[in-house]
């Protein structure tokens, strides 16, 4: 029982884990590259809706008298085709006159609809900031794929859609009840009213009912942009082998950078070796450390260390120093201060001259160069 216990959580267990790590910024990267971004459309509706009533409101009698004036010479042209064809109306130019007439039509429309456009792209130009990619559109067999379909209609994202398109509803039911109930009365009348008075009006009454649904769907796009935004972060957290997996592409294997390492040390240590036998002295701990240095006028102004090491490698150098006859000198505080803070290649430091000075003075003396 306790197996079968142990096999039914493991089950149920994410295989990759538990996505409790703050997303990178080379995966917020990705995402964005990939056209995932947290974006609510609400906040575009509402603010195109909200436009559209709200130049409706200040420009639908201008609008009107636009559409009455298309009415009117619409129908004087075709008074004035009948007269010419003797009552009869041939189809070549009834094509052409309700083509110019939709054209006026689409006019009077266009700026509307070009500062509802315009609203809707700036809306979401400040959500997600320029950044335009084309993956969106490619194709991909995930799209089509029936099974990750069944899941999105059974998905969280779905019932909050729902209750979004539920809200929404309610917003324009109760709105449009409690707007509507105090104009009974001027409703009633509506057939006692001139033509042109009834349909000021109603665009009226229609538009003042518009910008106030708009209005308040803007809450409801305010708490969808919220949604969006923690569903964006909670959707592009990482498990810890991923941020593993991504740092091991990003900045390489640990593993493979310290076999690079050491490689490297071992050529590095390899050379300095070679180079030992140039030495003029190896100054000593005598049994921790090991600093061969090498004074040349003619290359450097001052000595430099040739090779250093500590431990095993200090052993090392001390045999290959006797190996080419090369004098040990022992000295604790200069050898320890060398090793530390003179890396191979450089110049021993000024604070050094006159003790290193002395040692080379006293093996030059050995073999006999002064």
């Amino acid at each position: 029982m306790q197996e079968l216990l142990r096999f039914d959580l493991q089950f149920f267990a994410d295989e990759a884990g538990d996505k409790t790590e703050e997303p990178t910024a080379k995966k917020l990267d990705d995402a964005r590259k990939e056209g995932q971004v947290a974006k609510s459309r609400e906040i575009a509706n509402c603010l195109g809706l909200l436009a559209v009533f709200l130049i409706l409101r200040f420009w639908a009698g201008r609008m009107g008298n636009q559409f009455l004036g298309v009415f009117n010479d619409t129908y004087s042209r075709i008074h004035e085709i009948l007269i010419f064809w003797n009552g009869e109306m041939p189809v070549t130019d009834l094509r052409l006159l309700l083509r110019r007439s939709v054209l006026s039509v689409i006019l009077i429309l266009l700026p509307m609809l070009i500062i509802g456009f315009i609203i809707a792209f700036v809306s979401d130009l400040i959500q997600v900031q320029w950044r335009p990619t084309g993956k969106t559109l490619q194709p991909k067999l995930s799209k089509i794929n029936p099974i990750s379909g069944f899941k999105k209609i059974f998905s969280m994202n779905s019932l909050v859609e729902l209750i979004k398109s539920l809200a929404k509803i309610g917003l324009v039911a109760v709105i449009s009840y409690n707007f509507l109930k105090d104009c009974y009365g001027i409703i009633f009348h509506f057939y006692e009213m001139p033509l042109l008075q009834g349909i000021a009006l109603i665009g009226k009454t229609v538009t003042d009912l518009g910008i106030r649904i708009s209005a308040i769907y803007i809450v409801i796009a305010g708490a969808d942009f919220g949604y969006q935004k923690w569903k964006f972060h909670k959707d592009m957290k990482m498990t810890k082998q991923e941020v593993k997996d991504e740092y091991k592409q990003s900045e390489g294997d640990p593993q493979i950078k310290g076999k690079i390492r050491q490689k490297m040390m071992e050529v590095s240590r390899r050379r300095m070796m070679q180079a030992l036998p140039q030495a003029d002295v190896v100054i000593t701990n005598p049994t921790h450390y090991a600093v061969a240095v090498k004074y040349d006028p003619q290359e450097r102004e001052a000595p430099y260390v040739l090779a250093k090491g500590e431990g095993y490698l200090a052993q090392r150098i001390k045999e290959v120093a006797k190996e080419h006859g090369i004098e040990l000198v022992e000295n604790k505080p200069v050898a320890r201060m060398l090793y530390h803070n003179v890396e191979v290649g450089e110049s021993i430091p000024p604070e050094l001259y006159q003790a290193v000075a002395e040692i080379l003075a006293f093996v030059y003396h050995l073999q006999g160069k002064v």
